[in-house]
């Protein structure tokens, strides 16, 4: 290995013991901490630490996944989060779904775009990424930490997550597994769901939530103040070949299939 700098031995000191394994940093991050480029050159060439794509990093020999990802995203100021099914599973409401989880659903704010450094990067993941306004722009709640290794990332909690589960049917979530979904989560926060549900923009998500909601009928449902919420008019399909829901308005499939 390349002999560092004397002067230099302090600095590279404190920042790899700042660095949690696992994780992805940025230039942006670094330059935060007052690591200039010149510098950062030097500590990759006498292989301290080595890049993943442009402008991102690793620590060198260090193994990092999409939570290390995800990690270097958010704590370079990007609006994103893992939510929907994701999350469910993370916190251990949808396990029986699965043994491994298989896509990540990651959301961010509207005109969000990510960088080619986190696009390119081989995550042995399919990451489901959606910019949306659902809830009103730059609303944080329902939001929670989630330690994975030595760092957090954030994530939506089970009122959030069950919520933005609704967004991605059809197209990337079933009807019946969301359905069997919503059935297990029996401890969902009935004052976060009515504000989740009061700051949501989408006809469609809160009607189909309401829909699940009624028929698995948890006892949190009943301190829900429906009254409150927004539902829009007019007919939504859900399901191409589904039924009218005739209270919400949706086509979704037939109820003697629950």
């Amino acid at each position: 290995m390349e002999q560092v700098d004397k002067n230099s031995i302090p600095k590279i000191n404190q920042l790899i013991s700042e660095w949690p394994n696992g994780a992805v940093m940025t230039m942006a991050q670094l330059k935060h901490k007052k690591y200039s480029r010149q510098l950062i050159d030097k500590y990759k060439s006498s292989r301290w630490i080595s890049p993943i794509g442009h402008g991102a990093y690793r620590k060198y020999n260090d193994k990092v996944d999409w939570f290390g990802g995800i990690y270097g995203l958010q704590a370079s100021g990007y609006p994103v989060f893992i939510g929907g099914k994701t999350s469910l599973e993370l916190l251990g409401l949808a396990h029986y779904m699965g043994p491994e989880i298989n896509r990540c659903c990651l959301f961010g704010e509207t005109g969000t775009r990510l960088p080619k450094w986190f696009l390119e990067y081989p995550w042995k993941i399919d990451i489901l990424y959606k910019t949306t306004n659902l809830f009103s722009r730059s609303i944080r709640l329902g939001l929670t930490d989630y330690k994975h290794k030595e760092f957090t990332v954030q994530i939506s909690a089970p009122e959030r997550g069950s919520i933005e589960m609704m967004y991605h049917i059809p197209n990337n979530q079933g009807f019946d597994e969301a359905f069997r979904i919503m059935e297990n989560l029996a401890t969902l926060r009935s004052d976060m769901v009515q504000q989740l549900l009061l700051n949501c923009n989408s006809f469609k998500v809160k009607r189909l939530f309401m829909y699940m909601a009624q028929k698995v009928h948890h006892g949190w449902f009943d301190q829900l103040n429906p009254e409150q919420i927004d539902f829009g008019k007019g007919k939504r399909v859900i399901l191409k070949n589904g039924i009218l829901d005739n209270q919400y308005q949706i086509t979704v499939n037939p109820e003697n299939t629950y």
